[in-house]
């Protein structure tokens, strides 16, 4: 593989090498730690640990391995995908609700890179182990727009486009309150000081920074479009809950506020089974071509159901008019 160099900007000085590299090329830590225990990373010309903290003007080197031909762990699964967009390069589809990403601590099948490698046996050895063409990802219980790289020149390109911040991403949330006017979220994001498995705003954090716009309200709760301009863990899930309006249904950051609903609305909020978010809407550069595209994914059955219990009106009626 070429190797490939990137100069540290002043805004990430002070950080530790293996942390960097994972979020400037949108891979996981743990892969980024092997590459430098195996010499494949330099900073400044010279081999450095994983902890090392980088400086402003440094140049940071890596030759990443050559692609696994093949992951003999994951067995192609059938299962549907809605796909919204393909080409030679990456193809683009709408996640359900309920669908595991990629496999990890307690789910070994049933994900959807088993029914990618059934349907596009083409991404296999594409990126990471066990994670063939993933180059982002959503929560399980989130729906929407994924895009998945189906050779290693669009996996490359798309997982920088991710890091450098370069794809917009908006969603569609509801949740709990009124929320009345667009504003800008610039709230840092580190681990939960007591529970670990929570993410909330702490000082010390990684900068997290959300656009929020609500496109209408009803009796105790908001549609809103959240626009992230960065990308950490539960970011919309945790902004919203700082701000005193937690997702409708959501089991981590979700509070009993459907008590104070009544009839079909108290029913709906304290039901809807996942955290009322929508992956709706991205937009990227191709990363073979240069042209812009531009992805859209249909709010799913459940969000419309709830927003009819609500709200008494369709949401495509809503967001048609918002």
């Amino acid at each position: 593989m070429p190797l490939e160099r990137v100069v540290v900007p002043e805004q990430a000085a002070g950080e530790r090498l293996d942390r960097y590299l994972a979020d400037h090329l949108g891979l996981p830590r743990s892969q980024l730690q092997r590459w430098i225990d195996e010499g494949r990373v330099r900073v400044g010309g010279r081999p450095a640990k994983a902890a090392a903290r980088l400086a402003a003007g440094e140049t940071v080197e890596w030759e990443a391995p050559p692609p696994v031909a093949t992951d003999e762990r994951l067995v192609p699964e059938a299962g549907e995908l809605v796909v919204l967009y393909a080409d030679g390069a990456l193809l683009a589809i709408d996640k359900p609700a309920g669908l595991t990403v990629h496999p990890g601590a307690g789910r070994r099948t049933g994900t959807l890179v088993h029914r990618l490698l059934a349907h596009y046996p083409e991404v296999a050895g594409v990126g990471g182990p066990g994670r063939p063409g993933i180059v982002h990802r959503l929560d399980q219980g989130t729906s929407g727009v994924m895009v998945i790289a189906r050779t290693a020149a669009a996996y490359q390109r798309l997982s920088r486009a991710f890091a450098a911040r370069q794809v917009s991403k908006r969603y569609l949330a509801i949740c709990h309150g009124i929320v009345r006017s667009p504003r800008k979220v610039d709230a840092p994001i580190g681990r939960h000081p007591s529970r670990r498995q929570e993410m909330a705003v702490r000082a010390g954090g990684r900068p997290a920074v959300s656009r929020l716009r609500p496109l209408a309200t009803t009796a105790g709760a908001s549609l809103v479009e959240v626009e992230l301009l960065t990308g950490r863990t539960h970011q919309v899930r945790v902004h919203l809950k700082s701000l005193g309006h937690p997702l409708v249904g959501d089991p981590l950051y979700g509070e009993a506020r459907w008590k104070g609903a009544k009839g079909a609305a108290r029913a709906a909020l304290r039901d809807f089974p996942r955290p009322a978010l929508h992956a709706w809407r991205l937009g990227f550069e191709h990363p073979l071509e240069q042209r812009r595209i531009e992805l859209e994914a249909p709010p799913p059955a459940d969000l419309q159901e709830l927003w009819r219990a609500l709200a008494d009106l369709e949401l495509v009626a809503t967001l048609a008019t918002a």
